[in-house]
């Protein structure tokens, strides 16, 4: 489920990429395969890497000397690169995790070339607050959301930091109902008839990217759209 447009997010040949908070690799991975570049992701969770690293094995060619894939836990707060390391960053889903997420956009500045290319993605703001209404356990398990963004607040913010805002998109339109009903069962999601079957749904869609759930998912991304999806470069040096 890629979240990063890359038509909006262009990767060059000999690009050093960073995803910021890869999770379980969808971007960094993503990253590897669009363009034959430099892909590192960074995560807290040992876990979520050693399952990034199981997944790019499918993706891997080390054959290809253009091409370079690699992985390190570390925290968003003190990123272990020099300063004007990369080409482009990717932060997606990741803000709304982080207590300082401020010190977090500050690390990314430092570490992105004048000029490079940032893409950042959180939680849309009123599919967000209908989660939370509905289940407080969903935003106050351990590692959950801790803020719900308002976008124009959080782009102005990135902006600030000599950031200019270039496109903004909203994606996952069909994941919001899936969401909206595991809020409301909570307590015994994995056993409600809705939610399994709205998530075998949503694993036929990923797997077969039918066009009539393609078109219907685009149509309603303005609307129902779950993330909000901000694309900025960063100004050159002066």
């Amino acid at each position: 489920m890629q979240t990063v447009n890359f038509t909006y997010f262009p990767l060059r040949q000999g690009d050093v990429v960073l995803d910021l908070g890869c999770g379980e690799g969808r971007h960094v991975i993503a990253a590897y395969v669009e363009a034959e570049v430099q892909s590192i992701g960074v995560d807290l969770a040992l876990a979520d890497l050693q399952t990034t690293r199981d997944k790019y094995q499918d993706f891997a060619a080390p054959d290809d000397p253009h091409r370079s894939f690699a992985l390190a836990a570390a925290t968003a707060l003190a990123l272990p690169f020099a300063d004007n390391s990369f080409d482009k960053v990717i932060c997606s889903e990741v803000l709304e995790h982080i207590p300082d997420y401020s010190a977090a956009l500050a690390e990314i500045q430092r570490v992105l070339k004048p000029g490079g290319l940032l893409c950042v993605s959180v939680p849309r703001r009123w599919p967000e607050k209908l989660c939370w209404a509905l289940s407080r356990a969903y935003h106050q398990v351990a590692g959950g959301h801790l803020r719900i963004f308002r976008a124009k607040e959080l782009s102005g913010e990135i902006e600030s930091l000599g950031f200019k805002r270039y496109q903004r998109h909203w994606a996952h339109a069909l994941h919001a109902p899936y969401w909206w009903l595991r809020c409301l069962f909570w307590n015994n999601q994995d056993n409600n008839f809705l939610v399994r079957h709205y998530h075998r749904l949503l694993v036929w869609d990923l797997m077969e990217r039918p066009a009539l759930t393609r078109i219907l998912e685009r149509c309603l991304n303005p609307l129902l759209g779950k993330s909000v999806v901000m694309y900025f470069r960063k100004g050159e040096a002066t």
